[in-house]
């Protein structure tokens, strides 16, 4: 009988992946992607089409010449549109993902591949992130051909950092959403009770500076405007707040929303009972 000596045997339940399963987090991504493509007509087409009727209803209903910060209504409440149909579809994707496993069955799908939680992150703000990023370019073009709107960007450093900070934070948003739901109607509740009204109160159809009090305070803490301000100015170099500042606080609320869902995810809360 041969004996075979240590070293041509791998050590039981030693693991093969040391680091970042790179191969699992991009079969993830593209599945979600692809999640998504399937049906593409409901997930960027139509948050598309009723974006763009935001956009033609106040700007026929305020008529032509109305100026906002000096610029006319059409040029200043665009970009602030694109902002929040990036975010809004950003949290749509990521609030789905989790949660319709765990009421199919189909949680396992995501436990039990060799990824780790930082994998499983990474791939799906990296495809509800993709959606936004699509949603926002097709409002983009669509809207370089209504009258007035300012369509080259005039510091487009700007446009893509508050862009990716705005879709990544409603993604994380969306994660957490997910992971704390257990039906469809938690992660609508999330979506009228909170996302919506942040949104609409966020500084994209006026500015928060014709508010007073306990409005404009409100405004200032909502992070929501702070994306809207920043997307705004790299359009049109205009911002209702200071740009810095702005970015600082988006990326600090970023960095808690990414903490938090890491502990959740690594401690498998109400996805693994």
């Amino acid at each position: 009988m041969v004996k075979l000596s240590s070293t041509s045997q791998r050590p039981f339940g030693k693991a093969t992946i040391t680091s970042i399963n790179w191969e699992g987090l991009y079969a993830l991504y593209v599945k979600e992607v692809r999640r998504f493509f399937k049906v593409q007509m409901q997930t960027i087409w139509a948050p598309v089409m009723s974006t763009l009727l935001f956009l033609v209803i106040f700007t026929v209903a305020l008529g032509g010449g109305h100026k906002t910060l000096g610029w006319d209504f059409a040029a200043f409440v665009a970009p602030g549109l694109i902002a929040m149909g990036m975010m809004q579809n950003a949290f749509a994707n990521a609030s789905f993902s989790l949660l319709v496993g765990k009421m199919q069955g189909t949680i396992l799908d995501y436990l039990i591949p060799p990824i780790g939680s930082k994998e499983l992150i990474a791939a799906l703000l990296g495809a509800a992130m993709t959606r936004a990023f699509l949603v926002g370019f097709f409002l983009w073009l669509a809207m370089a051909f209504w009258p007035h709107v300012h369509y080259n960007p005039m510091h487009i450093g700007a446009v893509f950092l508050f862009g990716f900070l705005g879709a990544m934070m409603l993604a994380l948003i969306g994660l957490l959403t997910s992971v704390w739901a257990d039906k469809y109607d938690h992660a609508a509740s999330v979506s009228n009770f909170i996302i919506q009204p942040l949104a609409l109160l966020s500084g994209t159809f006026y500015s928060v500076h014709s508010l007073h009090g306990l409005f404009y305070d409100f405004s200032t803490w909502n992070p929501f405007f702070h994306v809207i301000s920043g997307f705004r100015y790299g359009f049109i170099d205009v911002a209702d707040a200071n740009v810095t500042i702005s970015a600082s606080i988006l990326i600090a609320v970023n960095i808690i929303l990414s903490l938090v869902a890491y502990f959740l995810i690594a401690r498998g809360w109400k996805l693994k009972s």
